[in-house]
């Protein structure tokens, strides 16, 4: 075979129309890929220049660079871009002819493009040779079909090992965000900059207001004659040309101007600058008003002692800081027992106000809280000031209140008589020798007043420590036995209390730790009875150390709703739920359970038998009533004891029987103010204190006639508690008669407790009968309908169980259910007659859904 001279045009000829029109455009295409791969591979470092300072062009670079400077960077540029065109020129090698059609052909299996442009040398006029050489032709034309034009490879990547062209690009890329064409338009300009330059100096400026203010910064030479700013802002001059042509003159610093002219604006005035291009403007400051604090409710108190007080700040541009300052109220505060020594200096309390760290600071609400139960100023009259900054630095008005500074109540009567003897230390150290008399008196019969002889051990070793002294006490010791002696009251307080709870809290830890491990049922049944003798020592402990109704200034712990109220029963269903849940294997569900009863546990009041009505109810009232008049009868008693041991404190006489206004002694009785005493005082005799402690034995004996099982019994019934509360009345009424003021608080305390034990025992009666009252209406009504509903509109189960016995909506109707409920209860959450509680819960539902 003998190949074409020119193949190309011989193909084309040789094949029909359409194919050769195929074969021809993609060889021309081809065809010029090649030659724009030999220009790339040749001229990519000139075209890598032009598109860099294309891109720096579009950034604005050269305006930021002298004049002299962006002259020499143009002759570099433009020697570079010279030396690269003759170097590309020099290594230009154009594609020569049939490169073209040797690519196309190399992508075609066979190489067709080849066969078709050969001769057959041999086999002239034989039919059998020109028959074969026909044939091939065929195949090869066929596998012509898939022809198409072969694009270019540049391959630059070995000619270029540090990606220069890249930085080029990315350069340009930059230009075109961030840039513009106008700015190119400067570099074209040169030659009249210069002409400019030659006839005077010129300058530029920005004005940077705070960060703040959340403005951006402004070009001073866009900016009118007259505009405004906030203060703080900062401005920046740049003057280009001869030195001193261009001068500086402003008087809205308050400074003089430095050498560069950078400053920032604290005052109207002017900013001038004089020279040929010069220009003048009066700038003004944007009214920036300093920040607005309220104190928007009176300071509240939690149950665990912890100050709570409601805000709002307010501000233009946004808070910055605040903080809530409360000092000592002496002028409302009455000077009787030791508050007549003058107090000792203490620095005022500082909480800093926590604000949100990112969002919208213009508006603030919140709720400040500080447990500040253990501080001197605890239970005291006090004054708050709660102040803002702004950004700028600007205070706002201190927002003014009074108030009683919250602090722990103590409902066990020698646990608040030692924090009130605590509380009168702190505030004169000269009250330690009548501290030590009262606490010696308080704990005269410790067998009967402590349970444990370690606090009482305890509580010996500070008097002696107090009475032992050379001298007044220095800070190191009043601090230590300030501390002891909280120490002391609280775990007379609490006692068995806090075991129980320990107790509980180890038993939901570990029921957590089975449902992560996977459990068997033996072990879950284990921790579940575990858990359930835990929560049953809590409830009970609970129960007798709840006072009566607190008088309505407590804050209610977040999460538990005013009045939330739950039996053992519920408990324990909620319980026998969760262990059905974790034996079927369903532990995410399980798992919220127990937090929802660990939140129920922390945060509820229990009630003993709820529900139940008639004489149950009214018995437990009555016996809520005595305990309260018991209480307040003690606090009296205790206050005229006082009063004996005040008699011989220097300053004593003439003073009025005022209390601190106010002043919370701790405990539900002693939580009054010891203003609400002075009607009494040491006015009182012990006559009067004996009279009412009768009338309370008399209402005691009445109510006990209507309480079923209440005047019969063993000693451990409620019977039995009962009667050891009314011998303990008797015992405090006959002291009281003698003008044994101690032993008369022995026998109140007695009757205190014996009268919890019979709440206990009463409550526990009620919700026995309760049970038994819902198994037998469970098997009455199997038949029938059960009678009345929940609180959620839905019918209870008729077995006695907790909730509901149906069945839940399955298949597609679910889905319409569900969307109705939850309509339903927008609904109910937009009705301003319902109660806030309700509401409050119903939000709650829908934060969950």
């Amino acid at each position: 075979m003998e190949p074409d001279r020119d193949p190309a045009r011989h193909l084309t000829e040789t094949l029909d129309r359409p194919l050769a029109r195929r074969v021809s455009t993609a060889l021309l295409a081809t065809g010029a890929g090649l030659v724009v791969e030999r220009l790339a591979q040749a001229f990519w470092p000139a075209f890598s220049l032009v598109v860099f300072a294309v891109g720096l062009a579009m950034l604005g670079v050269q305006d930021a660079l002298p004049l002299g400077a962006l002259w020499v960077v143009i002759a570099v540029f433009g020697l570079a871009l010279i030396l690269s065109l003759v170097f590309g020129l020099r290594r230009l090698r154009l594609p020569a002819q049939g490169e073209a059609m040797a690519r196309v052909d190399a992508h075609l299996p066979g190489r067709p493009l080849q066969a078709l442009s050969d001769h057959a040398l041999v086999g002239a006029g034989d039919a059998a040779s020109e028959a074969i050489w026909t044939a091939h032709r065929n195949r090869m034309i066929q596998r012509l079909a898939p022809i198409r034009a072969v694009a270019p490879t540049l391959n630059l990547a070995p000619r270029d090992p540090f990606a220069l062209r890249l930085i080029a690009l990315t350069t340009l890329g930059m230009g075109l965000v961030f840039g513009s064409f106008e700015r190119m338009g400067s570099v074209t300009d040169l030659g009249d900059t210069g002409s400019e330059v030659a006839m005077g100096p010129i300058w530029e400026g920005w004005v940077r207001p705070p960060a703040y203010s959340g403005k951006p910064t402004l070009y001073l030479g866009d900016l009118d004659p007259n505009f405004e700013v906030p203060k703080g802002a900062d401005v920046t001059l740049r003057f280009y040309g001869e030195d001193g042509v261009l001068t500086l003159r402003e008087t809205v610093s308050g400074d003089a101007p430095a050498d560069r002219p950078d400053f920032q604006i604290e005052q109207p005035g002017e900013i001038e600058i004089d020279g040929p291009t010069g220009r003048l403007w009066d700038v003004a400051l944007q009214p920036d008003t300093p920040p607005v604090a309220e104190l928007t409710g009176p300071m509240t108190r939690a149950p665990s002692g912890e100050a709570r007080q409601e805000f709002r700040l307010t501000d233009d541009f946004g808070i910055s800081r605040a903080i809530l300052t409360i000092t000592r109220d002496l002028d409302a505060t009455a000077r009787q027992y030791g508050y007549v020594l003058p107090p000792e200096p203490r620095e005022e309390i500082s909480v800093p106000v926590m604000l949100p760290q990112t969002g919208d600071r213009h508006e603030i609400e919140g709720l400040i809280a500080e447990n500040l139960a253990q501080h001197p100023f605890a239970g005291l009259p006090v004054r708050l000031s709660l102040s803002a900054w702004d950004e700028a630095g600007q205070e706002s008005t201190a927002a003014l209140a009074e108030s009683v500074l919250p602090t722990r109540r103590f409902f066990d009567p020698l646990a608040a008589a030692i924090v009130d003897q605590r509380r009168e230390l702190l505030w004169n150290r000269e009250n330690a020798t009548r501290a030590a008399q009262v606490l010696r008196a308080v704990s005269v019969n410790p067998s009967e007043v402590f349970d444990e002889m370690t606090s009482y051990i305890r509580l010996r070793e500070v008097i002696g420590q107090i009475e032992g002294r050379d001298g007044l006490l220095s800070d190191e010791q009043v601090e230590e036995i300030a501390a002891t002696l909280w120490d002391i009251a609280l775990d007379l307080e609490d006692g068995e209390l806090k075991e129980a709870l320990a107790r509980l809290q180890r038993a939901q830890e570990r029921l957590s730790q089975a449902m992560r491990d996977g459990a068997t049922p033996e072990e879950i049944e284990e921790l579940m009875q575990e858990l359930r003798e835990a929560t049953r020592d809590y409830m009970q402990q609970l129960a007798e150390q709840q006072g009566p109704e607190e008088d309505g200034t407590d804050m209610p712990d977040q999460g538990q709703d005013q009045g939330q109220q739950i039996t053992q029963d519920q408990l324990q269903e909620l319980m026998d739920r969760i262990q059905e849940l974790m034996e079927q294997g369903r532990m995410a569900e399980a798992q919220q359970l127990m937090d929802m009863l660990a939140e129920m546990l922390e945060n509820m009041r229990v009630t003993q038998g709820q529900g139940q009505g008639g004489q149950g109810n009214q018995g437990m009232q009555g016996l809520q009533d005595t305990l309260r008049d018991q209480q307040e009868l003690n606090d009296d008693t205790f206050s005229d004891l006082q009063n004996q041991f005040g008699e011989d404190q220097p300053g004593q006489e003439g003073q009025g029987q005022d209390a601190p206004s106010g002043q919370d002694s701790g405990s539900e009785g002693q939580g009054q103010s010891q203003g609400e005493n002075q009607g009494e005082g040491s006015g009182r005799d012990q006559g009067t204190l004996s009279e009412r402690q009768q009338a309370l034995r008399d209402a005691l004996r009445q109510q006990r006639r209507n309480i079923p099982g209440g005047q019969s019994g063993g000693e451990d019934s409620l019977g039995g508690a009962l009667d050891r509360a009314d011998r303990a009345m008797e015992e405090a009424e006959r002291a009281l008669r003698e003008g044994d003021l101690s032993g008369a608080l022995d026998g109140q305390a007695e009757a205190m407790e014996a009268l919890r034990e019979g709440m206990r025992q009463l409550g526990e009666q009620q919700a026995q009968q309760q049970q038994d009252q819902e198994g037998q209406d469970g098997q009455g009504n199997s038949g029938g309908e059960p009678q009345g509903r929940d609180p959620l509109g839905r019918r209870p189960g008729d077995t006695g169980r907790f909730g509901s016995d149906e069945e839940f909506y399955e298949g597609e109707d679910v889905y319409r259910r569900a969307e109705e409920l939850l309509d339903e209860i927008r609904r109910r959450t937009e009705d301003r007659e319902r109660t806030a509680e309700e509401r409050d819960y119903l939000n709650r539902l829908l934060d969950q859904f």
